[in-house]
């Protein structure tokens, strides 16, 4: 007797996104897929063919924040589309994917979208022209080459100074490093005396600067003012052109440098589903990463509004992006195959800000109390940074399906100051 389609057909999983959910999405997919010893594809779809470590895009050496996706991909058996994704029909299990002007059609059994966030400016007249941003590799590239070409144009008021707008945790770790960054550029130049023009505001709509940062805000204002940057809380931006910009206090600054920060959303992939969503744009999601009222879809990382403990919302971060898709992937492959699900709960909370020389705070839980400050904090910034959100780059099968595990990682732990 001859086995029926159902029989024969390999299950596909498609991901979109290659970020920290995505990335993670895939690899624990495959991991559980060999588990099971089942055939499944798996093809996560990238507008490129790089991991981007974007958490570390408001820092000066980019060299080391890009990850080839092929590099973890390939040894697990994982195939990368790239592509652009124009499209999700959810009734048809199909994805549109646009690349060198064709249309490419990818159907799936189950989708895991993946596919992040990004900044949205307000309705600004040239905000997009005479504005900078981290949010993206080529953006921060963008605003390095920018600063680096300061030095040679013709003196102009406000040539050296920098405006950051937005005062959440990116805002924060951009400004502090810019004093130095640009003071930098211009004694590498030979200009001494641009280098003391050098001036960083930080200007943010809340009334106080990182307000919702909690019991690290009154650490990160103290900081911001010892390094020299100056605050501007409760104020917005009225209009900015090439020259500077205009508050909505009327004044007016004159600046080179605007540096947005401010306006997260989550994908606009999210509207393809008709279902509920929150304010910043996210699917709601229950505890195994399944889109509420959506079949066989997954939803991980900033396009994702899970209850990450049963009671709060999950942020945008890869803090919880990574977790959200290691589940997302095993949960998929699970499914496929009529096997119990594993539910995410994550019982803690830590955020840790980088304020560049003057190291960083450290808080734990969603009241954000602070544990450690300087160089303590700064040092285990940079082990989560430069080590622990990476994926193994070995090319070693094993090790790469190894970290897809959905055991849970617990909070960093702080080294005393005698091991730096």
């Amino acid at each position: 007797m001859a086995p029926n389609s159902e029989e024969t057909h390999v299950k596909e999983i498609v991901v979109i996104g290659g970020g920290f959910a995505g990335l993670w999405a895939a690899a624990a997919a495959a991991r559980m897929a060999q588990e099971l010893d089942k055939a499944v594809q798996i093809t996560l779809v990238n507008r490129d063919d790089q991991h981007s470590i974007r958490v570390r895009n408001y820092e000066d050496d980019l060299a080391a924040t890009l990850v080839p996706l092929h590099d973890v991909l390939d040894p697990i058996g994982v195939a990368l589309q790239v592509g652009i994704v124009a499209d999700i029909d959810p009734r048809a299990r199909s994805v549109a994917i646009e690349r060198d002007g064709r249309t490419i059609l990818k159907h799936y059994d189950k989708l895991i979208l993946a596919s992040g966030s990004k900044l949205v400016r307000p309705q600004i007249a040239a905000v997009d022209v005479c504005s900078f941003d981290v949010d993206t590799y080529a953006e921060a590239r963008r605003l390095q080459d920018h600063i680096a070409a300061l030095t040679g144009r013709a003196p102009s008021p406000g040539q050296w100074t920098a405006v950051v707008v937005g005062s959440g945790a990116t805002g924060v770790e951009l400004a502090c490093e810019l004093p130095a960054r640009l003071r930098a550029v211009a004694v590498a130049a030979g200009q001494p005396d641009a280098a003391r023009q050098v001036r960083v505001i930080l200007v943010d709509s809340g009334a106080r600067i990182a307000g919702h940062l909690g019991g690290a805000q009154p650490v990160i204002e103290q900081t911001c003012r010892q390094l020299g940057i100056e605050l501007l809380p409760g104020t917005t931006v009225k209009s900015l052109d090439a020259q500077g910009l205009t508050l909505s206090d009327g004044r007016h600054l004159d600046t080179s440098t605007v540096v947005w920060c401010a306006g997260m959303r989550a994908s606009e992939l999210t509207a393809c589903f008709g279902a509920e969503r929150d304010a910043q744009g996210r699917l709601m999601v229950d505890a195994y990463m399944r889109v509420q009222g959506v079949d066989d879809v997954y939803a991980a990382g900033d396009v994702a509004h899970a209850l990450i403990d049963g009671v709060h919302p999950s942020v945008m971060s890869c803090q919880h992006a990574r977790p959200m898709g290691r589940y997302a992937g095993h949960n998929a492959v699970c499914e496929l195959f009529g096997k119990d699900l594993l539910a995410l709960n994550i019982d803690w909370y830590t955020n840790i800000i980088d304020l560049g020389p003057a190291g960083a705070v450290y808080a734990q839980g969603w009241n954000r109390e602070v544990v450690a400050v300087g160089e303590q904090a700064k040092q285990t910034k940079q082990v989560i940074n430069r080590e622990r959100i990476y994926p193994p780059r070995n090319g070693v099968r094993a090790d790469i399906l190894a970290a897809a595990s959905p055991d849970l990682q617990r909070p960093p732990v702080l080294r005393p100051l005698s091991a730096v």
